[in-house]
C-alpha cells in the first residue's frame, strides 16, 4: 500500500455516510412532494444514493477488517475498535437488507412507502452512530494515525509573527 496511507479504511467511510443522508433528503423530497414533476427524479437519484451507499459500506467494511486486524493499539482502543465494528456490522446488514428491499420493489415499479422512508432513516442513524464511534476510536484513542513528533522543548519553538496570518 501507499506509505502515507498505511490503512484505506478512512478513504472510503465518508461515501456511505454521505449517500445515505442523501438518500434520506432525496426520499423525503420525494415523496413528500409527489404532484411536482421531478419528484420521480428524486425518488430515482434517492435510490440510487442509498445503492451506492451499500456498495461503498461493503468496501470501507472490507477496508475497516483489514484495519482492525492491523492497526496498533491497547486495550481502550481494542475495545473502542471493537464496538465500532459491531455498529458497522449491523449498519451494512440493514444497509443490505435494505437495498435489496428496494431494488425489488423498484423492479416491480413500485413506489417507496412511508415505511420504507421509516426504516431508511432507522438505517441512517445506525450509519451516523457508528460514524460517531469510528471518530471516537481515531480522535479519542488515536487510532490508525501516525503520531506526532516529540518536541524537543516545552511549548512550541517557532515565534507567532509573519507568515501566521497577522494584518
Amino acid at each position: 500500500m501507499i506509505e502515507i496511507i498505511p490503512n484505506w479504511h478512512p478513504v472510503f467511510v465518508h461515501f456511505p455516510i454521505v449517500f445515505v443522508t442523501a438518500a434520506v433528503f432525496l426520499m423525503s423530497i420525494g415523496m413528500s412532494l409527489k404532484t411536482k414533476l421531478w419528484a420521480k427524479e428524486c425518488l430515482m437519484f434517492g435510490r440510487w444514493m442509498l445503492w451506492a451507499a451499500t456498495i461503498f459500506a461493503g468496501i470501507a467494511a472490507i477496508f475497516g477488517w483489514l484495519a482492525y486486524n492491523s492497526v496498533n493499539h491497547d486495550d481502550a482502543g481494542h475495545l473502542a475498535m471493537t464496538i465500532h465494528r459491531n455498529w458497522a456490522l449491523v449498519s451494512l446488514g440493514a444497509m443490505v437488507l435494505l437495498t435489496v428491499l428496494d431494488f425489488r420493489s423498484w423492479q416491480q415499479r413500485k413506489t417507496p412507502t412511508y415505511g420504507f422512508l421509516g426504516l431508511l432513516v432507522a438505517v441512517w442513524l445506525l450509519v451516523v452512530s457508528t460514524a460517531w464511534h469510528g471518530g471516537e476510536a481515531v480522535f479519542r484513542h488515536g487510532l490508525g494515525v501516525m503520531s506526532i513528533p516529540a518536541t524537543e522543548t516545552t511549548g512550541h519553538a517557532h515565534e507567532h509573527g509573519e507568515g501566521h496570518g497577522d494584518m
